[in-house]
């Protein structure tokens, strides 16, 4: 028991060194991880490339092909969310009579709210909260140059890596941690596939949607949404919440915004509880709770680019755990799947 206990201490203490290294060293550690990330989904394509071309065209045309594809998203986000604050300063007079109508009704059924409210969050501190958000994509671009940057040195040692890996970790060990990283690849790339699928539905029934009631900017609202969806649980929230927010903004009915509410949500939970696990099929089963978990924790370590990375860093170390039989255990218990019950006259 003592022994037990050290070994529970140590783990915690080494636990709690390392999660404050990756806190107070995110600016090394955040585009690392995004690089590890990026050469698990982009491998497939160097190593197509590398037996049509010389090694290095290959790794400047994948390099390249992936910044097209960073860019050309993260200027779809900036663009929606530049139509919205433009919307937002071009109607003050109309969200100020809504938040003034709004305050009126909570007066006359005794919640007393108005001062509170017109102190923390008026139409001012919206709009500021749109700045910030504007202001943080836009940072995110100098963020994706650096994780190329990483990525591109990845690339080109990989290979090399892997041999070194079976010297230096030994045959059985070294053969496991390459077939796991193997693995680990082939799921974050059906993940990815699975996400970007059902964020692109999203996006074009946010987008229907919108139009068919009439909302407006309902190109950016599902641009919005097709961007939200990558991030699990919290993403989903966000692009059902904003609309029906703007909806009550545009038109000063609640009961459109209700309306809006219910439709969206019902979409969301139609897209992430039956489309996505019908697409990603049974080898990326992970448990709801370590999903959230995990955005929340990365979310907390990294902030929003955390919250996107989380769910693929869980599959990493699941799928780690499960090429070794001291951790086997710790993946069966956070996978999700129920064992299988053995049938009469199985041993």
């Amino acid at each position: 028991m003592p022994t037990t206990l050290l070994r529970l201490a140590a783990a915690l203490i080494v636990a709690t060194i390392v999660i404050g290294a990756l806190y107070f060293a995110s600016a090394v550690f955040e585009p690392v991880a995004f690089a590890f990330f990026f050469i698990a989904i982009s491998w497939p394509m160097q190593k197509a490339l590398q037996t049509r071309a010389p090694k290095t065209v290959a790794l400047i045309a994948t390099v390249v092909v992936g910044l097209v594809i960073v860019f050309t998203l993260t200027s779809l986000v900036a663009w929606g969310g530049g139509q919205i604050a433009h919307w937002l300063t071009r109607n003050f007079d109309r969200l100020q009579s809504v938040y003034a109508a709004g305050a009126q009704w909570l007066e006359q059924h005794d919640i007393f709210l108005s001062t509170l409210i017109s102190e923390r969050f008026n139409v001012v501190w919206v709009l500021r909260l749109s700045q910030q958000v504007a202001l943080r994509l836009n940072s995110l671009v100098g963020f994706s140059l650096l994780v190329f940057v990483f990525l591109a040195l990845g690339l080109l040692e990989a290979e090399a890596f892997a041999k070194n890996l079976r010297t230096v970790g030994g045959e059985v060990t070294g053969s496991r941690l390459i077939a796991a990283g193997a693995e680990i690849g082939g799921k974050l790339r059906r993940y990815m596939l699975v996400r970007a699928g059902a964020s692109l539905l999203t996006g074009l029934t946010v987008w229907g949607f919108s139009l068919l009631i009439g909302l407006e900017l309902a190109a950016a609202w599902g641009v919005i949404a097709f961007a939200l969806n990558f991030i699990p649980f919290v993403g989903p929230l966000i692009a059902t919440t904003l609309p029906a927010l703007f909806a009550l903004a545009q038109t000063g009915s609640w009961e459109l915004a209700l309306i809006v509410l219910a439709t969206l949500s019902i979409l969301q939970f139609l897209i992430g509880s039956y489309l996505e696990p019908l697409l990603a099929g049974k080898n990326l089963t992970i448990s709801p709770f370590l999903v959230l978990f995990s955005v929340f924790f990365w979310g907390f370590v990294w902030g929003l680019p955390g919250t996107f990375i989380g769910v693929p860093i869980a599959i990493a170390c699941l799928t780690l755990c499960e090429h070794f039989p001291e951790s086997r255990a710790v993946a069966v218990l956070l996978s999700g799947k129920a064992p299988k019950e053995k049938t009469e006259g199985e041993g």
